[in-house]
């Protein structure tokens, strides 16, 4: 859902992109401040806590015993969901996940599944029976844009800081890290009129025509991409916005790295 914003604001807006400025003083292609802390929820299994600018999010880690899907009895079971509340925006309401958290959970959960982020074959207990399920819970707590970016990074560093609890479920086993075998980073653009940004801000977001967010792995590969809003790319911003998220996705996969590895310590 598009939010309606004052003629006056769009007008700025629109004025300030025009002469290659951004109502925060960035550069087009320049990421918010991000802070990532890890361990943040002592329950969970892993947990994140990320703020991107002013967008806030906690990502929590939660895994339990289950039965495997029918097509890979011999492999775990990785289930997303978001879940945007009145705190976070007024925007948002009580009650079942809406078309936005749909859309937040889709994205980071096809990026983390599609580039094969946790081995899962690994998370068999015994095949077509019993494996072990993880569960990515994104709590947003408040949102000032980019949504997609903060979440996919909490989630990602909240599956690094996991442990799976198999001393709670089995006798004589021990607890070992979730097997991470990629890292996977979503970089959102989107497009205002001509211009293209990244990681737009609230303000931003309400005008923007088009949003491209390109999720990557630590060798550059392109794992999956998400097309939202009515407008277009054209094949040469697509392009530029592809080989972008290669070399902004390299500096965030490192400082994720190094968070979740200063935290395990």
């Amino acid at each position: 859902m598009k939010e309606i914003i004052s003629s006056i604001t769009q007008d700025y807006l629109y004025r300030l992109i025009k002469d290659g400025k951004r109502i925060d003083g960035r550069d087009m292609l320049e990421h918010r401040d991000l802070d990532i802390q890890v361990g943040w929820i002592g329950p969970a299994e892993g947990s994140a806590r990320v703020k991107l600018g002013d967008t806030e999010v906690i990502v929590g880690i939660k895994m339990d015993e289950g039965e495997p899907f029918p097509d890979t009895p011999d492999k775990g079971v990785i289930i997303t969901s978001a879940e945007l509340i009145p705190m976070a925006s007024p925007k948002y309401e009580s009650g079942p996940p809406g078309e936005d958290a749909t859309e937040v959970a889709r994205v980071v959960d096809r990026g983390i599944r599609e580039a094969g982020v946790v081995d899962t074959s690994k998370l068999c207990i015994v095949e077509g029976e019993k494996v072990w399920m993880i569960f990515i819970d994104i709590h947003v707590l408040n949102f000032d844009g980019n949504l997609i970016d903060a979440s996919g990074i909490g989630a990602m560093a909240a599956l690094m800081d996991a442990v799976v609890p198999a001393s709670e479920f089995q006798d004589d086993a021990e607890d070992y890290d979730l097997p991470i075998e990629h890292i996977v980073i979503p970089t959102t653009f989107t497009k205002i009129k001509d211009t293209i940004m990244l990681d737009s801000g609230l303000e931003e977001e309400k005008i923007a025509n088009a949003r491209l967010t390109v999720s990557t792995n630590e060798d550059g590969d392109i794992v999956a991409m998400q097309k939202g809003l009515s407008g277009t790319f054209e094949y040469e911003d697509t392009l530029k916005c592809v080989e972008l998220s290669q070399e902004i996705g390299g500096s965030l996969r490192q400082k994720v790295i190094d968070i979740v590895e200063k935290g395990k310590v």
